[in-house]
C-alpha cells in the first residue's frame, strides 16, 4: 500500500494521539503527562525541506525537476559509487553462487529507483490518486533517477544481467518500458527482464499469496518471490536496488541498496 506524504503524516499524528489517549487501563492526568510525546514534524516545513533536498525547480514547461547538484543527487552518487565497487568485485571474483554455474545479476525497482516521479509528487501536493498516477505513468515522460542508467550500463559492461521489478500493474507495463527506454536504459526490457504486478494472471511462483481469483501478496512477498524466481532461472542477484525498504526485504540478494525517497512510503 502506498501512503502519500500527507496520509503518512496524518497517520503518524493519529498514532501519537491514540497513544496519548488510550493507554492500558484508566488514564489519569499523571498518566497522560508521562505519555506525552513530541509534536510531529510540521508538514509545511517538511515540504520545504523536501524541496531543498531535491533542489526543486520548474523548467520552461512548468515541469518540476530535481537539480543535479542537489543533496539528493549527491546522496545517490555516494550509493552508486559503492554499488559499482561491489559489482566490479562480484564480476571479477565470481558472485556468491557463481561456483554453481549462476550468472551475476542486479534487480532494480522502477518508481523513484529508475524513473523519478518528483514532478507528480509536487504537482499533486504529495497526495496519491490511483487515476492520476496511472495517467502519469502511461505518459512515459519521467526522467531517469540521476546516475541509474549509467549504473545499468556499468553493470552490463561487467557481464552482469539487469532486471526490473516493479509494483506497477501489468496494464502499466507498456508505459514503464517505453519510459525506461526513453530515459536511457539501454538494456533488455522484455517480459523476461521487466516484472510487473499481474493480479489477473499471477505467475505460479507467487502461488503462495496470489491466484487469478484473489491477490494477497504484500509488496515484500511479491518482490521476494520474484527475486527467488529470477535466481531459480540461473542467476545470482549480487545487488538489489529500491527506494523503499519493502523493495528490498525478504532476501534473495547478496547486497541491497536503499535509494533516498522522502516523498511517500510503500508498505
Amino acid at each position: 500500500m502506498r501512503k502519500s506524504l500527507r496520509v503518512a503524516g496524518f497517520a503518524t499524528a493519529c498514532a501519537v494521539a491514540g497513544a496519548a489517549l488510550y493507554g492500558t487501563g484508566a488514564a489519569t492526568a499523571d498518566d497522560a503527562a508521562a505519555r506525552h510525546t513530541a509534536e510531529p514534524h510540521n508538514i509545511g516545513l517538511l515540504v520545504g525541506e523536501i524541496d531543498d533536498y531535491y533542489g526543486a525547480y520548474q523548467d520552461a514547461d512548468g515541469v518540476w525537476r530535481s537539480s543535479p547538484d542537489s543533496p539528493y543527487a549527491k546522496d545517490l552518487a555516494r550509493i552508486q559509487a559503492k554499488a559499482k565497487k561491489d559489482i566490479r568485485k562480484a564480476a571479477a571474483h565470481g558472485a556468491k553462487g557463481a561456483r554453481h554455474g549462476k550468472e551475476p545479476a542486479i534487480v532494480l525497482d522502477v518508481d523513484d529507483t529508475s524513473l523519478l516521479s518528483f514532478d507528480y509528487e509536487k504537482s499533486t501536493n504529495y497526495t496519491y490518486n490511483g487515476a492520476t498516477w496511472d495517467a502519469y505513468v502511461k505518459e512515459a515522460k519521467r526522467p531517469a533517477v540521476f546516475g541509474m542508467p549509467e549504473l545499468v550500463s556499468y553493470a552490463k559492461g561487467k557481464g552482469v544481467e539487469v532486471f526490473f521489478l516493479t509494483g506497477l500493474s501489468e496494464a502499466q507495463r507498456e508505459g514503464a518500458v517505453t519510459n525506461l527506454a526513453r530515459a536511457g536504459y539501454d538494456t533488455q526490457l522484455d517480459t523476461k527482464h521487466v516484472f510487473t504486478k499481474n493480479k489477473t494472471a499471477p505467475p505460479a511462483y507467487l502461488g503462495h499469496c496470489a491466484t487469478p481469483a484473489k491477490w494477497e501478496c504484500t509488496t515484500v512477498q511479491f518482490k521476494e518471490g520474484t527475486r527467488k524466481h529470477i535466481e531459480s532461472t540461473g542467476y545470482n542477484i549480487v545487488g538489489s536496488f529500491g527506494d523503499q525498504v519493502s523493495d528490498l526485504a525478504g532476501g534473495y540478494a547478496d547486497k541491497t541498496y536503499k535509494l533516498p525517497n522522502p516523498t511517500y512510503f510503500v508498505e
